[in-house]
């Protein structure tokens, strides 16, 4: 029966508390790659906490126990697993395990619980320990070594409870402690094994057995023993016990040895084989004419190889130095070059050692002598294919992967930069700023010096017959009392008298007000009344008045020159003027706080709606074919897969048995070529055809056709301009294009009509997409100069006999380039309007295309306009597009075909693509001689409008800023201001131009056709003075503030091509009231007729329209749009929120042109 563990008397808690474990896994006698077992050694490290006494004593005796058969008090060893106590089965040399019998462990627990029961007074003491250890597995030798496994599980647990000796007590608690071990090597060669090594594998695996068992059983035993001794007597160190260690270490150390030895024997077998493999290798490529050749023959990804060359083979056979170069996958990743070394292999073979990326495909390689001569295998490179890793294919998608990471970290880093960037401006900027408001102050604080200090010589305490003040010592904060004697004053016959007063010189405005009552005064008609001195008054201001402030007419203001009375226990004046200046600082640098927070938070609002109408048009244009073809997911993402639906029925392919999808990307230009034709299979809704593919994460740009075969037959290409759909989250960018536009007008410098508009408009929506875009102009004399930035000289040039000086400059944010002929030619103080304007404007054009040759320009688009810049189109193919000009295409639009047909007809012939301003009137001039031959490649696109030049939300012109959510509030102000403006009568009624008010706004060319209006002016106005006005000059401000402030807007063209007119009134939220003609019907919508054309446009309805051309068709709609305005309020404020939130701005056509410039460069 074990005993129960006593404590030492002399030393308290002389616990194992800290007991510490160390398991150190120990390869025994091989390496990890030749090994098939291994062994691991447990040390455990006792730390002891000692009384204060402890060093006098005695040491203890030594860990190492006398012998493995001894059975210290108090810890019973346990036997093995499967054998008894008395017998130990050691025959098995495959596998070995020191464990605890479950049997005995049950039945020793039972004793020593009932010991400690015993001898505890009722306090349980619990003592468990499990100590499972798996040392050797040793598998049988086979021409190939398997993986080898090993795993070592140390579970011990005490929870020893209180132990009493004499009156103290002492507590003893090791934690519970795991430690796991689990390691396993894999053998990579296979090397046959030697009888006599296997035997003295044996023979060291069954001796680490003893070695381990002994350890660990007797390291386990001498804790009891331990425990035993310390209870009994007092460490005593035994000599036995220390030889009997020492022979044990003794023994390890010659294993130790034995096994070093072993393992260089084993080493020198491996290099022996492992030279003669090589030799075998060298010999067979050398025999078979072979140059090269590579370890291992198989080559993996993320691996160490080694390439061997034969410089006798080689072009390199007489040099000295043997370099290799190369780069994996096709010379496109990591590139390397090394130097190679002489092998002591026979022959000349030479290697270096390279390592594999994982990404690698291929190996491809050159050698050379370090200078220029290379033995490049004729010509055809070496390569050696890796196997297991990426192929070509997946490599592409890695390379796009990390171009996007490196693209997102140039993004971050430019982002970065910008920020920081801003910051230091905005620091500067605040520093200039204060600066400046410390300017300020000191300004503001010298002139208010000077006007108090003139105003204090004419203050007194009092004017005894006209005024008094009690008492008359006082400060800040005191209430006094004033009277005003109104006898013989302006007010004598006032019923009522008030005081109107301020300080400092009235500096804080009016901040006295109190109304005087009759005083008991004596000697005069005295009034009185209490009033509070302002804190930081050093002098008061006041007025005597018959009533409040708004409704007083009469007043006694001390002839012109006001009253002042001194503050005479005022603050030190130089005090105050320091802290007015600082308060006058303080209140100027909010006042610019503020300003700038009102400023940031506008520019915000202005970007967010602006991007939320492009997201809502950008979806638009995605969804306005959908009746032929459309997208799911509609926004196409680069990397993402997309299924294309289309519907044949409504394209030329209808009725065909079967249609074939034809895809590419980026323009037809992706590396990877186009797609395999696919054929389209039924969609679920049974309308449309569908076809799903993959979208490249380098794509911008989704190009598609569709055929009846496979091999090709009948194209769907709409109308040659292909399908075309964006591609968002590309890590690519679509090459941006160069754009010239040769135009003789542009807004807001060289206006008359609306094709200045476009010119700038269409401009600025292009460039904002991000291509480069140029203008040139003429450099009329009679332009605004003031609109036009960094106007400079840039070149001159020659031709034609004249010389033409160019200045630059910046309109809108656009680069404009102006010719000036020194003939004078364009100094006529005018655009249009004289006889020779056709020969003028043919000059410009040559003029601007001998420019563009001259400075070495290379536009990939030039876009004329009109029959004013018509002569571009055959002048470039006849002259230019053989010089220099070559990958130039000519764009050709048509704004009114009313001027120079005979212009636009032959830039018709020359032009490789041409539009006009809108799809109806496209349609309604095709049939003109000058248009019908060419009708394949014209196209109409409707006209848009610049929403930053018409923003009501920031539009200087007009009273009020307003949005879709406050456009009553806004339209209102600018009604009343234009009412104002104009000499209007200012009622509830409509503002349109009809019998009610009207308003007419513009100038015509013809002068005849001016003084018509004229007349009519004044007839107009003679009979409706206050109703009607005519204004008959452009005048831009007061344009701004019709649109503004007009209910409708009549736009009763007899044709119209495209007309902004009404695009803009819906800017700003004006109805428009037009007849159904060009443009006009492509972008009004009847709300009663139009519904269904409107829904097809992804619209809804935005006005009221008609047919004809008698006054009855204009009633008809006047009269509805006169009913909404009086009957229903309600809806026809709502109408003008709609039409507010419409996009009509140059977003959705500049789209249209781009697919156009693309087009015509195909």
């Amino acid at each position: 029966m074990a005993l129960q563990p006593q404590w030492p008397v002399c030393c308290r808690t002389t616990t194992l508390r800290n007991t510490q474990f160390r398991v150190k896994p120990h390869l025994g006698l091989f390496s990890r790659s030749s090994l098939w077992h291994q062994e691991v050694r447990i040390k455990f490290v006792p730390c002891i906490q000692a009384s204060s006494d402890y060093l006098k004593r005695r040491h203890k005796k030594s860990l190492i126990p006398k012998s493995k058969t001894s059975t210290p008090r108090g810890f019973a060893p346990r036997p093995l697993v499967g054998t008894s106590t008395q017998k130990k089965d050691q025959s098995d040399t495959k596998e070995k395990e020191v464990g605890i019998s479950t049997e005995k462990e049950d039945q020793n627990d039972t004793k020593e619980k009932e010991a400690v029961e015993t001898s505890s007074s009722g306090k349980d003491t619990v003592s468990r320990s499990r100590l499972t250890a798996k040392i050797f597995t040793t598998e049988s030798q086979t021409a190939e070594a398997e993986s080898m496994s090993f795993a070592t599980t140390v579970d011990t647990e005490y929870n020893i409870k209180e132990m009493r000796t004499g009156n103290e007590e002492y507590q003893h608690d090791l934690r519970s402690q795991h430690v796991k071990v689990d390691h396993s090597d894999e053998i990579i060669e296979n090397v046959a094994k030697t009888d006599q090594f296997n035997e003295v594998g044996r023979q060291v695996a069954f001796g680490n057995d003893q070695i381990g068992r002994t350890t660990i059983a007797e390291k386990a035993s001498t804790v009891g023993e331990q425990e035993e001794n310390s209870g009994t007597t007092e460490n005593n160190l035994d000599k036995d016990d220390i030889d009997e260690s020492v022979e044990v270490l003794n023994a390890k150390n010659t294993m130790i040895e034995t096994e070093d030895s072993l393992l260089k024997q084993r080493e020198e077998i491996d290099a022996q084989e492992q030279r003669k493999r090589l030799e075998n290798l060298a010999d067979q490529n050398f025999s078979r004419g072979n140059k090269i050749f590579v370890i291992p023959e198989v080559v993996t990804p993320d691996q160490a190889i080694k390439v061997f060359l034969n410089r006798s083979l080689s072009a390199l056979a007489t040099e000295p130095d043997v370099l290799i170069m190369g780069a994996y996958n096709g010379w496109r990743w990591k590139f390397f070059t090394e130097k190679m070394k002489k092998t002591n292999l026979e022959g000349d073979w030479w290697s270096c050692e390279l390592h594999v990326p994982k990404e690698a495909y291929r190996v491809d390689f050159v050698f050379f002598n370090g200078t220029n001569i290379y033995e490049n295998n004729d010509y055809k490179d070496f390569s050696v294919s890796v196997k297991g890793g990426m192929d070509e294919t997946k490599f592409e998608e890695f390379l796009l992967e990390e171009k996007k990471k490196e693209l997102e970290r140039l993004a971050a880093e430019e982002n970065e930069k910008k920020r920081l960037a801003e910051e230091q401006r905005q620091m500067e900027a605040e520093k200039a700023a204060i600066e400046a408001e410390r300017v300020q102050a000191k300004a503001q604080v010298e002139k208010r010096r000077q006007g108090l200090h003139h105003v204090m010589k004419l203050a007194s305490q009092s004017a005894h017959d006209v005024w008094q003040m009690e008492p008359t010592l006082f400060e800040g904060g005191d209430r006094i009392k004033l009277y005003y004697n109104r006898s013989s004053r302006p007010l004598a016959h006032a019923s009522e008298i008030w005081i109107h007063g301020g300080h400092n010189n009235w500096s804080e405005g009016l901040s006295i007000v109190e109304k005087l009552s009759r005083s008991e005064k004596v000697d005069g008609d005295w009034w009185c009344a209490d009033v509070v001195v302002p804190g930081r008054a050093l002098v008061l201001d006041w007025v005597f008045a018959d009533g409040p402030p708004g409704k007083a007419v009469g007043y006694d203001n001390n002839n012109l020159k006001d009253f002042h009375a001194t503050v005479p226990k005022s603050i030190p004046e130089e005090l105050f003027w320091v802290e007015e200046e600082h308060r006058i600082f303080r209140k100027v640098q909010e006042d610019r706080k503020a300003r700038e927070e009102a400023l940031r938070k506008k520019i915000e609002k202005t970007e967010h709606m602006k991007a939320e109408t492009k997201e809502r048009t950008m979806k638009m244009f995605l969804l306005s074919q959908k009746h032929i073809v459309y997208t799911e997911p509609i926004d196409v993402r680069a990397g993402n897969m997309v299924t294309i639906f289309y519907n044949p029925s409504n394209t030329i392919l209808n009725g065909k048995p079967e249609v074939w999808f034809r895809c590419s990307f980026n323009r037809w230009t992706h590396p990877n070529g186009p797609l395999p034709p696919q054929k389209m299979v039924l969609a679920e809704n049974g309308s449309h055809l569908k076809a799903t593919v993959k979208v490249p994460i380098d794509a911008y740009m989704m190009d598609f056709v569709f055929s009846e075969r496979e091999d090709g037959g009948l194209y769907d290409n709409r109308n040659q301009m292909d399908y075309h759909i964006p591609v968002t989250g590309s890590i690519a960018k679509e090459p941006p294009m160069h754009i010239v536009h040769i135009a003789v007008e542009m807004a807001p410098i060289a206006k008359v009509g609306g094709l200045g508009d476009v010119v700038t408009s269409l401009s600025r929506a292009v460039q904002d997409l991000g291509h480069k875009v140029d203008i040139i102009l003429p450099n009329y004399n009679c332009m605004k100069l003031n609109n036009v930035k960094d106007f400079h000289y840039h070149n001159s040039f020659a031709w034609d006999g004249a010389e033409i000086k160019v200045m630059v400059g910046k309109v809108e944010g656009l680069s404009v380039y102006f010719l000036e002929p020194q003939n004078g030619m364009f100094s006529v103080g005018c655009i249009y309007g004289r006889n020779d304007d056709g020969h003028r404007f043919s000059f410009f054009c040559h003029a601007a295309l001998e420019f563009l040759l001259q400075s070495g320009f290379k536009p990939d688009i030039l876009h004329c306009h009109d029959w004013s810049s018509a002569p571009v189109a055959w002048l470039f193919k006849e002259h230019y597009i053989h010089c220099g000009l070559s990958n130039s295409r000519v764009v050709f639009t048509i704004h009114n075909l009313e001027f120079g047909i005979q212009n636009i007809g032959r830039a018709m012939k020359f032009a490789d693509k041409a539009t006009t301003v809108s799809q109806t009137y496209s349609r309604e001039i095709s049939g003109n001689p000058a248009i019908s031959p060419h009708l394949f490649k014209f196209h109409g696109i409707v006209n848009g409008i610049d929403p930053d030049i018409w923003d009501p939300y920031n539009d200087h012109f007009i009273p009020v800023s307003y949005t879709a959510e406050n456009v009553v509030e806004g339209k209102k102000a600018a009604k009343n201001a234009l009412q104002e403006r104009l000499g209007l009568k200012r009622s509830d009624l409509p503002l349109i131009v009809t019998l009610l008010q009207v308003v007419l706004l513009g100038s015509a060319p013809d002068p005849r056709i001016q003084d018509d209006f004229v007349n009519l002016a004044n007839q107009l106005h003679s009979s409706h003075a206050d109703r009607a006005r005519f204004c008959l000059t452009y005048d831009e401000p007061l344009s701004h503030l019709i649109y503004a402030g007009a209910d409708f807007i009549l736009v009763p063209s007899l044709f119209e091509p495209c007309g902004l007119t009404q695009l803009i009134a819906m800017r700003y939220g004006s109805i428009p009231v037009v007849r159904k003609t060009g443009g006009l019907y492509d972008t009004v919508f009847d709300v009663d007729n139009d519904k269904e054309r409107a829904q097809a446009q992804g619209l809804e309805p935005n006005g009221f329209s008609f047919d004809g051309t008698d006054a009855g068709a204009v009633d008809y709609a006047l009269n509805r749009a006169f009913s909404a305005w009086f009957e229903a309020r309600e809806w026809y404020s709502s109408l003008c929120k709609r039409v507010m939130e419409q996009d009509w701005s140059w977003n959705r056509p500049a789209l249209d042109y781009l697919e156009l410039y693309h087009s015509a460069r195909k």
